[in-house]
């Protein structure tokens, strides 16, 4: 049973559970968690559909927008206002976004021409990334199978100018049976326990438990295998989700490896970015060698929200 939330001084009181694991994972908790429920800075994107780089930040420059060092498309500033309060977020210019939330698009890669399917694409911060990378050209299909998150999906790719998107509402596990083969590249952006995301809501806080890391665990080994399917050989997808817990990361990949042994986790490092890899072995279970390959992101080491990332290629 969850207890009530305390909190401190505004912020919550982590539940022990969650910082005995964290501890267990090789956190420093004097360090890790007041960075955990730290915001980070303000980030956000350029949408090259409506603009370009140097007309955005021409438009921008009294913000003094600080690149990120990994994409050329994504800046920090550091006045505390909203960004979704500037006209140039209304006009589709820029998409407010945690500088972490850009990653799996940047290491997905989508070139235009392609058919990419984008898994769990709501809100539509990863799919509007994904049709700008695409120069609006070929197809992506942008899934969610919640109806009360489509409107909110469906706003921001108009408003981001996107053209090339058919929307869909189906369980992310179907796409393996209906669509197998189809497309170039695969993006799934599952849902998680959103540990890493406690320095925007602590909604996560409140539905967060052992047995629902267990539950998500079991969904994300079922997204990963429609994922795997539905990706054409010499195909790429990435996997990626917002928590730290190793059953919801290393675990997963694991598992696709297990059923798959010819998939390869490829080595990622972008440059500028402080990342970790992957933990080998969690509560007595060895991962997959393989998992060493995904990247990893810790609120104490970067300025952005917590992270793991896997791109995964399917042989031809």
């Amino acid at each position: 049973m969850r207890s009530r939330l305390s909190t401190r001084r505004g912020k919550p009181d982590l539940p022990p559970l969650m910082l005995a694991r964290f501890e267990e994972m090789g956190f420093d908790l004097s360090q890790f968690v007041p960075a955990l429920l730290r915001p980070p800075s303000q980030t956000f994107r350029i949408n090259t559909l409506k603009g370009s780089r140097e007309q955005v930040l021409k438009s921008l420059s009294l913000l003094e927008p600080e690149p990120v060092g990994w994409n050329d498309l994504v800046f920090r500033i550091k006045d505390r206002q909203k960004l979704g309060n500037l006209l140039e977020h209304f006009l589709g210019l820029i998409y407010a976004q945690d500088a972490s939330s850009t990653i799996p698009v940047t290491v997905l890669d989508p070139q235009p021409d392609e058919e990419i399917l984008d898994m769990a694409a709501a809100p539509g911060s990863k799919a509007t990334q994904i049709a700008a990378a695409m120069a609006n050209t070929g197809l992506l299909v942008a899934n969610d199978v919640s109806p009360k998150r489509i409107p909110s999906l469906t706003a921001n790719l108009d408003r981001s100018g996107v053209l090339n998107t058919v929307v869909t509402r189906l369980p992310g596990q179907a796409y393996g049976h209906i669509a197998a083969e189809r497309f170039d590249r695969v993006l799934i952006d599952a849902p998680c326990s959103s540990e890493g995301t406690l320095s925007r809501s602590f909604r996560a806080l409140e539905i967060w438990s052992k047995s629902a890391i267990k539950r998500l665990s079991a969904t994300q080994r079922n997204l990963i295998m429609s994922a795997y399917y539905s990706l054409k050989p010499g195909g790429v997808m990435v996997y990626s989700t917002c928590t730290f817990a190793p059953e919801e990361n290393e675990g997963t990949v694991s598992h696709l490896l297990d059923k798959f042994p010819d998939a390869i986790v490829e080595p990622t490092d972008l440059e500028g970015l402080n990342s970790q890899p992957g933990f080998s072995e969690w509560r007595g279970e060895e991962f997959n060698p393989a998992v060493k390959n995904i990247l990893r992101l810790f609120p104490h080491e970067h300025d952005g929200e917590g992270f793991c990332v896997a791109r995964i290629s399917k042989p031809n």
